[in-house]
């Protein structure tokens, strides 16, 4: 068990103790085996998978991990509050009775609070689904990958530069124990993605690739009221939305699906990035600090661009989706759907499984051998970082080089995570906000 008290940590403790619960795991003969190719040591010969993040998230992805493979369990659960990670076993007990009889939570394996990550580690899991904001997944990966663990990660994997480069370093240590990563851009697993790419990338279906847009307009999301007895940084915690140290602001968070879907296209990330935005709609403090709205242009080599756009306003028109665009025409694709126009027109028809259990079809997949080994880490980091690099461009109203982003010192992260006072940052003033 960590030295730390659960409601206080700091990245040199968290070097630390993950080195000690890596150490603990080996002795105890927990650690998994450089690449789990064979069935489980346990005599249900099934995988145990712990869930660290109870959210609708993380719940979720027990759920698809549970309906992906019939090799698994779930068997420790850790959130930072008790209410979440109590919740989330309640909701996993009333789904469909042959899934929840793979449920194999004791109360003495529910983790709450900063080092419920570790908690969940120690018990031996096989397969560590990382749902936390993600402020916390370097860490996490991290210490997840020490551990002997393979690995699905929802995305964004970091919110600044210090957690990105964390990442690659941690999916290199994963490639080299041949630890499967999944990470949660589920349009890399979905039939009609994946056909029309082959199509784009392999037929040449539009020609040469020279540009894309790439969208992600909706309505505002949730948020919670602060509750009298919530500290600040709990506060901050239960709205992670809006905190840019917690979840990057949305460009991050959620318009990174896109992002990586035209990195996917243009098969290189970007050389520079300008880019703007603001908020208009989110006046009120408890919106945190974040942006509303985002509009940022891409500079690839050959003179080739992505133009990004996403915002979360109410009343405003939704728009979900990628344009692909070529010397001979251009691709529309979304969740569900994809087609292409231009000199060979063609139109998704099929039927596909359910994206969001498909990427641990493929993930049980690598880890038993049955398919090909997966290790999606550096790639997700790699497309973080460019919603990163936009996010910069439009705080500070600079241009931002790939390489600039790729080594800024920038580091979110409080000094110390502990259920107490934090204050919240200025809302960024391009022209004003220093770029680090």
């Amino acid at each position: 068990m960590s030295k730390h008290p659960w409601h206080e940590m700091n990245r040199r403790a968290f070097l630390h103790d993950s080195g000690l619960l890596a150490a603990a795991a080996m002795t105890a003969g927990l650690a998994m085996p450089s690449h789990a190719r064979t069935a489980s040591r346990r005599p249900s010969g099934r995988l145990k998978v712990g869930v660290i993040g109870c959210g609708g998230r993380g719940t979720g992805a027990a759920v698809n991990i549970l309906e992906a493979s019939n090799d698994v369990e779930i068997h420790a659960l850790g959130d930072m509050f008790t209410d979440r990670a109590h919740g989330a076993l309640h909701e996993l007990g009333d789904i469909d009775p042959a899934l929840a009889a793979r449920v194999d939570v004791p109360e003495e394996r529910v983790f709450t609070g900063f080092d419920a990550y570790q908690k969940v580690l120690a018990t031996g899991v096989d397969i560590a689904i990382l749902a936390t904001p993600p402020g916390f997944r370097p860490t996490h990966f991290a210490a997840a990958i020490e551990a002997g663990a393979h690995v699905f990660m929802e995305k964004p994997v970091a919110t600044d530069p210090a957690g990105v480069r964390t990442v690659i370093d941690a999916a290199r240590k994963a490639a080299a124990r041949k630890l499967s990563v999944v990470t949660g851009t589920q349009r890399r697993h979905e039939q009609c993605y994946l056909e029309a790419m082959r199509r784009i990338q392999e037929d040449g279906a539009i020609g040469e690739v020279i540009a894309a847009q790439v969208y992600w307009n909706q309505a505002g999301l949730w948020h919670k009221e602060h509750e009298p007895e919530w500290s600040d940084m709990e506060w901050q915690i239960r709205n992670w939305l809006y905190f840019t140290w917690l979840s990057g602001d949305h460009i991050v968070e959620q318009h990174v699906h896109n992002i990586d879907v035209a990195a996917w296209a243009m098969g290189e990330n970007p050389a520079s990035c300008m880019g703007m935005g603001g908020r208009q709609s989110r006046v009120k403090p408890e919106f945190g600090h974040i942006f509303d709205h985002f509009a940022i242009h891409y500079e690839y080599g050959g003179g080739r661009a992505v133009h990004s756009y996403c915002r979360q306003q109410d009343g405003t028109t939704p728009r979900s989706e990628e344009v692909i665009i070529g010397t001979k025409g251009r691709a529309v694709l979304a969740s569900g759907r994809a087609e292409i126009f231009g000199e060979h027109p063609w139109k998704w028809k099929g039927k596909q499984t359910n994206p969001y259990v498909q990427e641990h079809i493929d993930l049980m997949a690598s880890i038993t051998g049955r398919g090909p080994y997966l290790n999606e880490g550096e790639r997700i980091a790699e497309s973080t970082l460019v919603a990163i690099m936009g996010r910069m461009a439009a705080y500070t109203g600079k241009n931002v080089e790939w390489t600039q982003a790729m080594e800024s010192k920038l580091d979110l992260t409080p000094p110390t995570l502990e259920l107490g006072s934090i204050p919240v940052p200025d809302v960024a003033v391009p022209g004003r906000t220093p770029l680090i």
